[in-house]
């Protein structure tokens, strides 16, 4: 069954998640940007703000429309809360220990990280994205080795999506199949609807622990017509899509494909500056360093890291990508080819970041485009 909340009720919903200890993380506006971050209440998401994007352009407007989900993905993904820049995964601290025989060391102390992650409430989640959550899913939770670091945020996570009703200009999420409507892996769904002076939210929910929320917020069953109006809007995003990718045979393609041309010319463009794997909420290379201190103190830190830079691949003797033509064309193909036979799904949701804040207007939709085209000029249909 649909329910209806009321905008102005949208705080009620809030307060409910923060009683049973949850941190809201929502869209908010930021140093001119849709960004992600704590919300304090339903004022603090933006509200009648719309972006306009385009390969490498950013803009956000205010639409005079109190919509509060009017835009779409901004930079910062949600992996930043499940998967962040930064984490200390154990520290050692010399000196610890107990007795000691006269003479003999203290001996060092190794301490897993054992500091409990907030819970987070996340608020606005688009269907690209929860498609993006359930890959970092199984890259991190259903292979061999489980990654706690991710699985202690993962599980303490609370979901309320948004379905997209506005799509951007660089969004390709409906030929990925992964939006704009979300199917699975939220514990609520929200469709907002803004039309003839009402503002509400259509309500879904999708878990057990969606279901023992809704009893503390005002609903009520939502009308037939009020259900259509919400189901219209989503349909009319999946029809107004700015991109489109052709995902059949494409692995193949990519594998044939090798030492295409194209590499050559888009390497000519790319600046290695690894903005697309930054902005994409898929990316999960990492780094681990070592980080001391005088009092006798280390820790053992993994961080977010690029296969656009030199050094990721680097080996004694040298990086085994050491040209832009290579690091991006490795990223290309393992999205789209070697992250299928890695993890059974293609590694690209449709949400467009990469193009949008590729400082060269790099367009992945058309790359893929190009190399499929000359397969056409040269075998034809067929």
């Amino acid at each position: 069954m649909t329910v209806l909340l009321e905008r102005v009720d949208l705080d009620i919903l809030l307060a409910a998640l923060r009683r049973r200890g949850y941190t809201p993380i929502g869209p908010t506006v930021r140093d001119n940007a849709i960004t992600c971050a704590e919300i304090v209440s339903a004022d603090t998401l933006p509200a009648g703000w719309v972006d306009e994007q385009e390969a490498g352009r950013y803009r956000l407007r205010q639409s005079g429309d109190p919509v509060l989900f009017g835009h779409t993905v901004g930079p910062v993904a949600w992996k930043r809360f499940l998967f962040p820049p930064a984490v200390r995964l154990w520290q050692v601290e010399s000196g610890g220990g107990g007795p000691r025989a006269a003479g003999t060391p203290n001996p060092s102390v190794i301490r897993p990280d054992g500091d409990l992650p907030p819970r987070y409430a996340l608020i606005g989640v688009r269907a690209c994205d929860l498609a993006a959550i359930a890959i970092q899913d199984t890259v991190f939770l259903a292979q061999a080795h489980v990654d706690r670091a991710y699985e202690s945020r993962r599980r303490g996570a609370f979901i309320v999506a948004v379905h997209c009703t506005r799509p951007g200009a660089t969004c390709f999420c409906a030929s990925t199949g992964t939006g704009p409507r979300a199917a699975a892996g939220f514990d609520l769904a929200l469709t907002e609807v803004c039309r003839d002076g009402r503002h509400y939210f259509l309500v879904e929910s999708g878990s057990s622990r969606g279901e023992e929320l809704l009893p503390d917020v005002p609903l009520r069953e939502a009308t037939p017509d009020e259900c259509e109006l919400g189901e219209a809007a989503v349909a009319e995003a999946a029809e107004r899509m700015g991109r489109s990718v052709d995902l059949a045979g494409l692995k193949d393609l990519l594998y044939r494909s090798y030492e295409h041309p194209r590499w050559d010319e888009t390497a000519a463009r790319c600046l290695a500056c690894a903005n697309c794997t930054m902005v994409c909420p898929t990316c999960f290379c990492t780094a681990a360093e070592e980080r001391t201190d005088l009092e006798g103190r280390a820790e053992h830190v993994r961080r977010w890291d690029s296969c656009f830079t030199g050094s990721f691949s680097y080996i004694h003797g040298g990086s085994i990508r050491s040209s832009v033509k290579s690091r991006y064309r490795q990223w290309l193909v393992h999205k789209f080819a070697a992250w299928i036979d890695q993890f059974g799904t293609t590694g690209c949701v449709g949400c467009g970041r990469c193009i949008t804040w590729c400082p060269a207007a790099i367009d992945i939709t058309e790359e893929v485009r190009a190399i499929q085209l000359s397969e056409v000029a040269i075998h034809g249909d067929a």
